[in-house]
């Protein structure tokens, strides 16, 4: 009786699978680069898991580099996203597509971005991937879409809004968030200062709500 006993616990322990936790991986720019910095939205998700007790439950990392354009982020999708073996991608980009054509005289043509975008999204899909598509939230924050490249922005993000919704991906519209945001705590109009540094990167009021809005779009899906 003790062997069968034994034989059986043995059978149970062999069939006996840990869970692994959801591979979450945001792809992105200098945003998201600058996310795993101790004060990060990154950081704040990872610190937020912990303190909720989900940190077994899922593994959130970061694979984001300055200046990077929509193009760059497929260049590189096999070797710094693929490679970690992901359940979910966050993309957040479009940014410097915008912002460089002032900056540096480079950025991306609308038409190439929304194709460069179309084409990272069948990659990722084709490997049974899920996606949360992210709007660039702002070059400038004062509310009146007065900043002189709120037009593209608003135009570059609604390209996004119409891929997620084609391609059934999750959505985080920070673009339209952060002027939402701006208009209840940024009565002055100020150009920066209230939830980026200069006008692009955030500060840690901004990452404290983009880690609230990732948070919920990631981890609390409700």
């Amino acid at each position: 009786m003790k062997k069968i006993i034994l034989l059986a616990a043995i059978v149970a322990l062999c069939s006996f699978k840990l869970k692994k936790p959801v591979n979450v991986v945001f792809f992105g720019d200098s945003i998201t680069e600058y996310a795993v910095q101790p004060n990060g939205f990154i950081s704040l998700i990872q610190q937020r898991l912990k303190d909720e007790h989900k940190d077994a439950d899922y593994m959130v990392s970061g694979a984001g580099i300055g200046g990077n354009k929509i193009y760059d982020l497929y260049l590189r999708y096999e070797d710094d996203v693929l490679a970690k073996n992901p359940n979910v991608v966050v993309i957040w980009v479009g940014v410097n597509d915008v912002w460089h054509k002032r900056l540096a005289g480079t950025g991306t043509d609308y038409d190439k971005f929304g194709r460069f975008y179309t084409a990272l999204i069948k990659k990722f899909q084709a490997k049974n991937i899920k996606l949360v598509l992210c709007t660039p939230a702002c070059v400038g924050e004062k509310t009146d879409y007065s900043n002189e490249l709120d037009g593209d922005l608003n135009k570059y993000s609604q390209s996004i809004r119409d891929l997620a919704k084609q391609y059934n991906c999750g959505l985080v519209d920070f673009r339209s968030l952060f002027h939402q945001y701006g208009l209840k705590n940024n009565p002055q109009n100020k150009e920066n200062g209230i939830l980026t540094k200069e006008g692009v990167h955030l500060n840690d009021d901004g990452n404290k709500y983009a880690a609230e809005l990732m948070y919920k779009a990631v981890i609390n899906q409700d």
